[in-house]
């Protein structure tokens, strides 16, 4: 009968299995601090779920990709292994949702806590963090885009527009803002002064008893409306200029999203959408840090990405392996100078190493160049000489210094057609530093040690992009803003890392059945030859 009652209740674990990685998961989460999570709730009002539960519950389901809240308290109710992490427990899809926005500043620590956990039992040293980065979507639509170039040019004709309407206001309070504000750009502020002064003098004025009265008021009463008309819109371009910041482009419903060309869309044609540059670092496949960034291109995450690896765990990484995309002068001295071996490639890694770039005599690269008088010599032994030197700022705000070198004559030298096509002699400019830099990362991924972390680096962060995206189908972001979506994808983490630790612990036992029955196969063929040959003996004595 299936509404039998049962006077003694089973273990709700009983259909487990001891190896599952749920138990994983329960052991682990009981055994990190949340100590700080007491604190988001009141001491007042009704019991709260127990925010350990909670956390487990929510781990359990990134880990089986079920990110959907509905989802979660359908298997609240349906799956025995949610049921067993609850103990019977059943919040609703709101409790869920709310539990995830209360810890979104909290779960970072738990993050850290689980890394620490994995480097104290030997699954990852912290000593080396493979660096790469990937584009994930935004929740937000991809028509609700704002460009800095359209807001910045609508801004500029909007002012034109307000000169023009300013000029035709035969007042003498417009007329002074204009004369004053030539050159100048206008601010809402300025003029809601002049509709409020103009609306002033509307008022003082006598009743207009003529046509031509009535109507030059009629006049002034729709330029004040156009000017209240403009103010508005100027201030909608001020917010948006506002919340632009440092980047080219917003999402209205995301304001925190960046439109980044996608490599995964629908039409497979690279579309721009909103998203975020997700930066992850990770030690055999286990993640050890990650961080959301605004601007697309990965070269300048890689120093703030360095200090958040730092912040969270009061030291940098001693080694750092990447690919070119970060391979610059800024982020090399940066390495640099904390210390740290940069396994990291430049733009032209490949490209010199190939005979037809060693070969080319004309290269800047190929030069011979004398340090200690200072200058290049020519393919045709000419010596190009240091003439000036000049300064380059990246938008972080840092200087490169560049030297500029020319030849003396290249009038009526054979080579020249090959050499440079510019009118006069050839000016040439050199960054030593970098040149410096560029050869100290040849020498580390040339290096023993440098073709093991080259060779290693295609099956660490990109690996583990690939299994967050095909196998666990997380593509795109589910939340609004960035401290969400950062939250969101911490718990990911999170899950990903125990997932990873559970296999690791279920490959280890199966390995060991294996070489137990590896084992047991040789003894029992041991003993069949010994039994044969004991028989053989026999029947030779047998027959003799």
């Amino acid at each position: 009968c299936p509404n039998q009652t049962i006077l003694f209740p089973q273990r709700i674990d009983k259909d487990i299995a001891e190896n599952d990685p749920v138990r994983l998961i329960s052991s682990i989460v009981e055994g990190l601090d949340l100590s700080s999570f007491r604190k988001l709730y009141k001491e007042r009002g009704r019991s709260p779920y127990d925010p350990q539960m909670l956390l487990k519950v929510v781990i359990y389901a990134y880990m089986n990709n079920v990110y959907s809240c509905r989802r979660i308290e359908k298997a609240l109710k349906r799956d025995i292994h949610f049921i067993w992490l609850a103990g019977y427990e059943q919040p609703d899809f709101i409790t869920i949702n709310r539990f995830r926005n209360r810890v979104k500043n909290e779960i970072n620590n738990v993050f850290t806590q689980l890394v620490l956990l994995l480097s104290a039992k030997g699954f990852v040293t912290l000593d080396v963090e493979y660096i790469d980065g990937t584009k994930i979507e935004s929740k937000a639509n991809k028509y609700t885009f704002v460009w800095r170039k359209t807001v910045e040019k609508n801004r500029a004709r909007l002012m034109e527009k307000i000169r023009v309407l300013l000029s035709q206001v035969d007042d003498a309070i417009a007329q002074d803002k204009v004369a004053a504000e030539e050159g100048v750009s206008f601010t809402p502020e300025t003029l809601t002064e002049i509709a409020d002064e103009l609306r002033q003098s509307l008022a003082e004025q006598p009743v207009p008893k003529s046509k031509e009265d009535k109507k030059a008021v009629r006049q002034r009463k729709k330029q004040v409306r156009q000017i209240e008309q403009m103010r508005d819109k100027l201030s909608e371009y001020e917010g948006h200029l506002e919340t632009l910041g440092e980047r080219n482009s917003y999402s209205k419903t995301d304001p925190d999203a960046t439109f980044m060309r996608m490599k995964e869309d629908a039409m497979n044609n690279g579309q721009t959408k909103p998203g975020y540059n997700l930066q992850i670092g990770t030690e055999n496949q286990f993640i050890t840090d990650f961080a959301l960034f605004h601007n697309p291109n990965d070269t300048g995450t890689m120093i703030p990405f360095l200090d958040s690896f730092s912040n969270r765990y009061d030291r940098y990484a001693g080694e750092v392996c990447a690919d070119s995309g970060y391979g610059s002068e800024e982020n090399y001295s940066f390495m640099e100078s904390h210390d740290m071996e940069a396994y990291v490639k430049y733009n032209y890694f490949h490209k010199e190493q190939k005979r037809a770039w060693r070969k080319d005599i004309f290269r800047i690269e190929n030069l011979y160049y004398n340090p200690d008088e200072d200058y290049f010599v020519c393919p045709m032994g000419q010596h190009m000489t240091h003439i000036g030197s000049k300064t380059e700022q990246s938008d972080s705000g840092f200087t490169s210094y560049i030297d500029i070198y020319q030849a003396r004559q290249c009038s009526g030298c054979p080579l020249r057609a090959s050499c440079h096509k510019s009118k006069g002699n050839r000016t040439i400019s050199v960054n030593h530093n970098l040149n410096r830099l560029k050869k100290k990362a040849f020498d580390l991924l040339t290096s023993e040690e440098g073709q093991k972390r080259r060779s290693r680096r295609p099956i660490e962060p990109e690996a583990v992009f690939g299994q967050i995206k095909t196998c666990m189908g997380y593509k795109r972001f589910r939340h609004f803003g960035k401290k969400k979506c950062h939250m969101d994808f911490a718990i990911l983490a999170i899950a990903f890392n125990l997932l990873k630790l559970s296999r690791l612990k279920a490959t280890n036992v199966l390995d060991l059945l294996r070489k137990g029955v590896f084992v047991f196969i040789l003894c029992v063929s041991y003993r069949i030859l010994i039994s044969v040959k004991r028989k053989a003996k026999i029947l030779k004595k047998v027959v003799e």
